[in-house]
């Protein structure tokens, strides 16, 4: 397979190592992105790629809360143009809004009542497609829910209330006063939104992204030289490093840098004389995961001409 500049680009963009390894990389891995970025890590010439997805879709996120439930959802459309627009805002909203009465289950709330139209969900999303003249889509939504507790929300980014580019559900269970856990779960939704880790805890990692480092890990420890027994300990030392970069409750607290976020929940549990327990989170960063065609748009209009 040949090697374009386009794939050399990307992945100098991603593992942040030269050109010349870039391209040996691609070679070496006929031209597979992520086993090129796995290589280059054995060989020590590239950080742990920490991929959300490339952010390329533009439309609006929208959070909305309810009594101890909240809800995220995204609507994708094509410009950033129309996310200004405020039908589309106002339409955003009302989804969002309608996403608490499903849990924020995405398989019911296309089919949900849109309120004062008579519409569905996605009828109303394809009226407002001829209406505003853009392609939009209902991409996802998700909900949280606590039994006593708080489910606290944080939109960053915000272009209006409830409305912009990230948002952030953090549900905490207590019998503690409200306001002070809402300000905790604020706080925490913030941090997420910062670090963007991987899963809730260590048990709730994805297996096969552990292995994967694992399996990184194992032949860069190799390339060293040392004794089976030594590389062991050593892969299990950086699993740990790992664990406590990508998991919620391992990170370091960016309110507090001196407190993990598991210690900052203890922290706030002696404060208001009751248990907390962080149950999970959901974060939603708009268009990640999504690829937009680059196109060249002098070729275009050149093309276009006729020439």
């Amino acid at each position: 397979m040949s090697i374009t500049a386009a794939m050399v680009k990307e992945l100098r963009e991603t593992s942040g190592a030269g050109m010349m390894d870039c391209k040996a990389a691609l070679k070496e891995t006929a031209g597979d992105m992520e086993a090129a970025i796995d290589w280059l890590r054995t060989k020590g010439l590239a950080k742990a790629a920490k991929k959300a997805g490339r952010v390329a879709a533009d439309g609006l996120v929208a959070v909305s809360a309810g009594d101890k439930q909240a809800v995220v959802v995204e609507v994708n459309s094509e410009t950033d143009f129309v996310a200004r627009n405020e039908g589309f805002q106002k339409l955003v909203s009302e989804v969002a809004t309608t996403a608490l009465s499903v849990d924020g289950e995405f398989e019911k709330l296309s089919s949900a009542a849109y309120p004062g139209t008579g519409r569905t969900v996605e009828e109303e999303i394809k009226e407002a497609v001829g209406t505003i003249g853009e392609n939009m889509t209902l991409r996802r939504s998700a909900g949280l829910s606590v039994s006593d507790g708080v489910v606290a929300t944080y939109m960053h980014n915000s272009i209006a209330d409830g409305l912009g580019k990230i948002g952030v559900l953090v549900a905490l269970e207590s019998a503690g006063d409200k306001d002070k856990l809402a300000a905790l779960g604020r706080q925490i939704a913030m941090h997420v939104a910062a670090t963007n880790p991987m899963a809730l805890s260590t048990d709730e990692l994805d297996p096969a992204a552990v292995e994967r480092e694992r399996t990184v890990y194992m032949e860069q420890a190799r390339e060293s030289g040392k004794p089976e027994s030594i590389i062991e300990k050593m892969v299990e030392g950086r699993l740990r490093k790992f664990y406590e970069e990508v998991t919620l409750v391992k990170q370091s607290f960016v309110i507090n840098p001196d407190l993990t976020v598991e210690g900052a929940v203890e922290e706030a549990a002696k404060e208001l004389g009751s248990p907390v327990k962080l149950v999970g989170f959901v974060r939603f960063a708009l268009g990640e995961g999504i690829e937009k065609e680059e196109t060249d748009f002098a070729a275009e209009v050149a093309a276009a001409a006729g020439n």
